[in-house]
């Protein structure tokens, strides 16, 4: 018995200091991109990563491999630190994380970020229907349609921060919207997509816009675009 008590301390103090190891552990970063997540080919774009005062390095990984082709600036404001994609080119669509390391310690890994690049390939054309005018209340549904026959379309609206919606598609894809809203304001453009990271020149944009007239909206875009089967 008294052989044994050695082996059980030991053990006792390992566990212990593995737990206290693993209550180190470093929140993970935040990453995101600028000026946008979705970059026109040839153009330049920054992706921040921010951890805590006092991390000592970052490292950025494309999909899941270490990055090395972005030149990283060293942290100016603390506790960031920006790493410089020029120019962009389709081999550098996908998707990011980033970790930063202090103390000896590595962080979890930031939550992805999909980094788009648009302006390959065809142009798409984006049409509404019903329209216009369009009562409030009303159900509409934008139709995005590419000549060159594709996999994904997306629509976005501009200043929106959330993701544009997806819709699977061969030549055309439809986005139904409604019941109108005040909300649904805006300008709208579409893709067509040959992968998730890869994206064609956006289309024209449809304009939503609120005429003023009680209980009516307008829609309106350059061509006076037609409804879908036309």
């Amino acid at each position: 018995m008294w052989s044994t008590l050695p082996a059980l301390l030991c053990l006792g103090l390992y566990l212990s200091l593995r737990v206290g190891t693993q209550n180190q552990t470093l929140s993970k970063p935040l990453i995101w991109a600028n000026p946008s997540f979705m970059v026109p080919n040839g153009a330049s774009v920054s992706i921040w990563c921010q951890g805590t005062h006092g991390a000592v390095d970052y490292q950025l990984h494309f999909n899941g491999l270490p990055f090395t082709l972005a030149k990283r600036e060293p942290p100016r404001l603390g506790n960031k630190v920006k790493f410089s994609i020029q120019p962009m080119t389709s081999y550098m669509a996908g998707q990011y994380t980033c970790f930063y390391r202090t103390g000896g310690l590595l962080s979890e890994p930031s939550d992805p970020l999909d980094l788009v690049i648009t302006g390959m390939y065809d142009t798409p054309t984006l049409s509404v229907h019903p329209g216009p005018p369009v009562l409030l209340g009303e159900n509409v549904t934008f139709s995005c349609h590419l000549e060159t026959a594709t996999t994904t379309f997306f629509l976005r609206k501009e200043g929106l921060a959330s993701r544009p919606w997806r819709r699977v598609g061969n030549t055309r894809a439809e986005f139904p919207m409604g019941p109108v809203t005040t909300a649904h304001k805006g300008t709208y453009r579409c893709f067509g997509s040959y992968n998730e990271h890869i994206w064609s020149f956006p289309s024209e944009p449809v304009t939503l816009l609120d005429t003023g007239d009680v209980g009516v909206t307008d829609l309106a875009s350059p061509g006076q675009p037609s409804s879908p089967g036309e």
